[in-house]
């Protein structure tokens, strides 16, 4: 069954002609060695090259603390199966909280190696399956702050999407 949710899923994004640049799931449900093991098995099929590994450095969150052991696990068997897999991810302890002053203050302490900074940006706090108490519109002006603009442009940072960093 998870199998064929995640066939036809990759079929979808497939049929649409649009690359596929990395994998994640919702809530990071692939930590899941069951259903990590499934993506690894049908996603390089359909052109998966990366898939996110929700490893935050300094989280010190209860969710961080418990996704920590499985997120290393995971790390260590999607490198195994050559998959792409960033070194650090930001975004997690502020998760649907991320402002333009914590965006900026993330880019600018960069840590060598490669970094995936994730939000949920939107044009509105409230609609169909949003998260209660997330700040979507903040997220997005975080996106387009001039500050966070030019603090990403900085220091020679290359940006990208996964597909970049081959």
């Amino acid at each position: 069954m998870v199998g064929c949710r995640w066939k036809c899923l990759c079929v979808l994004t497939w049929s649409t002609g649009l690359p596929l640049d990395h994998v994640n799931t919702h809530k990071h449900f692939h930590l899941h060695p069951t259903i990590l093991g499934a993506i690894l098995r049908i996603g390089p099929a359909f052109g998966m090259t990366a898939l996110r590994v929700p490893l935050e450095p300094g989280a010190r969150s209860p969710v961080a603390a418990i996704t920590r052991p499985w997120a290393a696990l995971a790390r260590r068997r999607v490198r195994r199966a050559g998959i792409r897999a960033p070194d650090h991810v930001f975004g997690l302890q502020w998760s649907g909280a991320m402002t333009a002053k914590r965006l900026e203050g993330v880019i600018r302490r960069l840590p060598a190696g490669l970094s995936e900074i994730y939000l949920h940006p939107a044009t509105a706090n409230s609609y169909p399956g949003s998260a209660p108490g997330y700040r979507y519109v903040e997220e997005f002006q975080a996106l387009i702050d001039p500050a966070v603009a030019r603090a990403a442009r900085g220091d020679g940072r290359m940006l990208g999407g996964f597909a970049d960093f081959a």
